[in-house]
């Protein structure tokens, strides 16, 4: 984890995700060929491609000897979309009123409806600035992360001290409408984008929690992005959340295990991190694990990519535990399963999100954009992070409803365990 933010971005690779933010899919951009070409010829409505013949009497045997002159590397089927372009046109009762960015919109849908990628939208001009602005420490909205589980828009976790957190929103809330209206049949990003908005203005979400009903009213605000927090706890015991991450996010880990001191061992809290770019979890790494593979991409091909952390800058023997739940996903699994496969980090709390696709988003040439996959990631030991998410070690569930963080407490308890193992 994309892996979203319900008011600017999703975590794809992410981190909105991802999560990997979908204005920083740059990065693994990779050519959509027919489909982007195929949209932008559709809307050529003075480009005629196709001679169609004058209707024949009933019974007689019709033929078309005209040639459909495609783009190379186009298949041949995509003639079909042309055809029936200029049957419409030429025909239909409503042929001279028909709107061609309407009807190539309709046919990309229609195609990217066709793949079984949960991820997969498209995105109009409008939506597709939104998503690849750029950020600057906080945007306006509700400040939620969301991904799909189980083909429903779930709920990834709120962000900290944000509107959607001090409404009662809960990592697992599923999203079944928007504003009183059913989301069934949207995407992902057409849900965020009804979602997310100025600051000052409500928006009211129906979630399913445990099956049971609830509509939350939501005032967007100003959210703060914060990324990296050190705490030290009785003991000797360091404690360091990682919320997200963002560019920033590597030096500012790097800062902080510099002034680390005397700590005996430290926390490493991924809890609720909804993911964000690849590059950053993986100089993140970079700090825990002196080079080798951290995690493998594997695209529809079978094609393997693998990211190394970086050699000669990691922690060193410091004891690591790291904390995680059900609101971990995307670059937070991706740190999770490196350290557990590369160190034999014990793993404490819940199992993630289960956010492991990696997402690109492409722009079309009027400015539109479409959203799809591309691979999927593994740890270095083989585990499959899409839809399966990390199993903890140590399994410990945090009651919601009370102020006790029995996580963080049984987190403490294995690294005293290790601390007093290792001499």
């Amino acid at each position: 984890m994309l892996f979203c933010v319900l008011v600017l971005t999703l975590f794809s690779h992410s981190s909105k995700g991802a999560s990997v933010g979908l204005r920083h899919l740059k990065n693994f951009i990779l050519p959509i060929g027919f489909i982007a070409l195929a949209a932008v010829v559709i809307g050529l409505s003075a480009f005629s491609l196709l001679t169609i013949l004058s209707s024949e009497p009933t019974g007689t045997d019709q033929s078309n000897d005209s040639s459909t002159s495609l783009p190379p590397d186009i298949p041949e089927e995509f003639g079909r979309i042309f055809e029936v372009w200029e049957l419409l046109q030429e025909e239909h009762l409503f042929g001279a009123s028909l709107d061609p960015d309407t009807l190539s919109q309709a046919a990309i849908e229609g195609m990217l409806d066709s793949l079984d990628d949960p991820y997969a939208a498209f995105l109009s001009p409008s939506e597709y600035a939104i998503e690849t602005e750029d950020f600057h420490g906080s945007f306006e909205g509700i400040g939620a992360n969301v991904g799909i589980r189980d083909g429903d828009v779930t709920i990834i976790a709120p962000l900290p001290n944000s509107p959607a957190e001090r409404a009662g929103i809960r990592p697992g809330d599923v999203i079944k409408a928007v504003d009183g209206e059913e989301i069934e049949g949207w995407s992902l990003l057409e849900v965020v984008s009804r979602i997310r908005g100025p600051k000052g203005e409500p928006v009211l979400l129906g979630i399913e929690r445990l099956e049971e009903a609830i509509t939350l009213t939501i005032v967007r605000d100003q959210v703060e992005l914060r990324s990296v927090e050190l705490t030290l706890l009785p003991g000797g015991i360091a404690h360091l959340t990682i919320s997200s991450f963002s560019e920033t996010t590597s030096s500012e880990v790097g800062d902080a295990l510099s002034s680390l001191g005397e700590a005996r061992g430290l926390i490493v809290d991924v809890r609720n991190n909804p993911g964000g770019l690849l590059q950053s979890v993986v100089d993140v790494l970079s700090h825990f694990i002196d080079g080798g593979l951290i995690l493998y991409e594997v695209d529809g091909e079978g094609g393997h990519r693998e990211w190394e952390a970086s050699p000669g800058t990691s922690l060193g023997e410091t004891p690591l535990v790291v904390l995680i739940n059900e609101g971990s996903a995307s670059a937070s699994e991706v740190l999770a399963g490196a350290l557990r496969d590369r160190q034999d980090v014990p793993l404490v709390g819940q199992t993630t999100f289960g956010k492991g696709s990696v997402n690109t988003l492409r722009g079309l040439n009027d400015g539109s954009g479409v959203y799809f996959t591309i691979a999927r990631w593994h740890t270095p030991g083989g585990v499959l992070l899409e839809g399966e998410g990390i199993s903890p070690d140590v399994e410990v569930v945090q009651d919601e409803d009370s102020d006790d963080d029995v996580q963080m407490e049984a987190a403490v308890q294995v690294l005293e365990d290790l601390i007093q193992a290792g001499g």
